[in-house]
């Protein structure tokens, strides 16, 4: 049995108070999964399990070294996992609202899954 790519989905997340890059990778991760029903995994492929996928994040963000990538990895609901982060992404200067977040900086993550199946 050998790994093969099934299916490769993107995401957008943003952290608009305070620049969380943890907090935005995150949202970029669930927005990637929230687009994706893979119903051929079991109905094509015949898997028993979803746990049986790997899924491969690459996630761009500005500050990588300030992911918390466990954090991140939880995001997936199923399967194992493994991430890889790399410069991207974006800042922009946002609102000061204390109430929201700590600072005044957007930050925006894109992340790439890429989901692979033991066939």
């Amino acid at each position: 049995m050998a790994l093969k790519r099934f299916v490769v989905e993107v995401g957008m997340g943003m952290d608009l108070h305070g620049g969380d890059v943890t907090n935005a990778a995150c949202k970029a991760v669930k927005d990637a999964v929230s687009h994706s029903c893979l119903a051929g995994t079991i109905d094509i492929i015949g898997l028993k399990t979803p746990d049986q996928m790997h899924v491969h994040i690459k996630l761009g963000c500005p500050y990588p070294d300030k992911v918390d990538t466990r954090a991140v990895e939880k995001a997936v609901p199923f399967g194992s996992t493994e991430i890889e982060v790399v410069p991207g992404g974006l800042t922009v200067k946002g609102l000061d609202l204390p109430q929201l977040g700590e600072g005044d900086t957007i930050v925006a993550a894109l992340a790439a899954l890429t989901v692979y199946v033991d066939v």
